[in-house]
């Protein structure tokens, strides 16, 4: 009797724990604000990224306005995600896949007219 009460306590404490674990599991390495750099032919054009925890999120800019961004997915430090933008009255999608390492972002925007390099860093 004594011996099933100490394995089941054991049993119970480790459900517990494993329970606890997951609760504490790094954030993904996307989420947060962005200061984002994109290189254009035209010049540097300075936007903020926003993802929140739920994957949804936003790209604004100054040049752009503000943009949802679409489809975001995460895969380790991999990340990619896309936004449709009005670039002076054309609708332009950009496709973003890149690296997130600690608080940098590198990567760039698939266009239309080509690659655009992107860097970040985190707020």
């Amino acid at each position: 009797m004594i011996r099933t009460l100490k394995l089941s306590a054991i049993a119970l404490v480790a459900v517990f724990l494993g329970a606890c674990a997951g609760l504490f599991q790094p954030a993904n390495p996307l989420v947060g604000e962005w200061d984002a750099t994109i290189s254009t032919p035209m010049g540097n054009m300075n936007s903020t990224l926003v993802v929140r925890d739920d994957l949804t999120g936003e790209m604004r800019s100054p040049e752009l306005g503000a943009a949802s961004l679409d489809n975001i997915v995460v895969d380790g430090n991999d990340v990619s995600f896309s936004t449709t933008v009005d670039a002076q009255g054309q609708m332009m999608t950009l496709d973003f896949t890149g690296q997130v390492d600690g608080d940098e972002l590198e990567g760039s925007f698939d266009t239309a007219f080509g690659a655009l390099s992107v860097s970040g860093t985190r707020q």
